[in-house]
């Protein structure tokens, strides 16, 4: 990984590092179960647990593993969500994708966005075969805004995870890099 944070722009966002400085941001959407309800974890009640949600982006970057974006709007710079790769396997050329958002800027097309210049940037920068995402068969706006980015369905993993004291099943999404059509 490079030493720099790198810094994604698009036409409305601006994708950077989460600080702790962006805490009470982000305490703010992942105190919401609507928005952490799929996400296989329990509404965030302390900054404390945020800190630790940063420190996770800061150890899966120093690791090599991952990197987790902050998603701000242009004209105020506040975090609104996060968006990024996890789970990677260089060897393999893949990782997993995953985000959120906060559910004042629902369908606005914003998640879309963001993933949309992770995914590139995943495929520039490191080089990304496959890149994949897990999403629990109940969240349909997910699957659709994955699908609407051009992955596949390739089926369904039974009892895949264990959070929050039960088993869940998760649907195996896939992008491969043959498949966008500008990259």
């Amino acid at each position: 990984m490079e030493n720099k944070f790198p810094v994604i722009e698009t036409k409305r966002l601006i994708l950077r590092e989460a600080t702790k400085a962006d805490a009470g941001d982000m305490l703010d959407y992942l105190t919401d179960i609507e928005v952490v309800k799929h996400m296989g974890l329990e509404p965030f009640q302390t900054v404390d647990e945020v800190w630790e949600e940063i420190g996770w982006y800061q150890s899966i970057r120093k690791e090599g593993t991952g990197i987790r974006w902050g998603i701000t709007m242009k004209d105020n710079g506040k975090v609104i969500g996060s968006c990024g790769f996890f789970n990677r396997a260089p060897k393999h050329f893949r990782a997993e994708v995953g985000y959120e958002l906060n559910q004042a800027h629902w369908g606005k097309g914003i998640a879309g966005e963001a993933l949309e210049a992770v995914v590139r940037y995943g495929y520039h920068h490191f080089q990304l075969e496959r890149i994949e995402a897990l999403i629990e068969p109940a969240n349909i706006p997910s699957q659709r805004l994955v699908e609407k980015q051009g992955f596949k369905r390739e089926g369904l993993l039974r009892h895949y995870e264990y959070t929050c004291g039960k088993f869940d099943d998760l649907l195996m999404y896939s992008l491969i890099k043959k498949d966008l059509k500008i990259i």
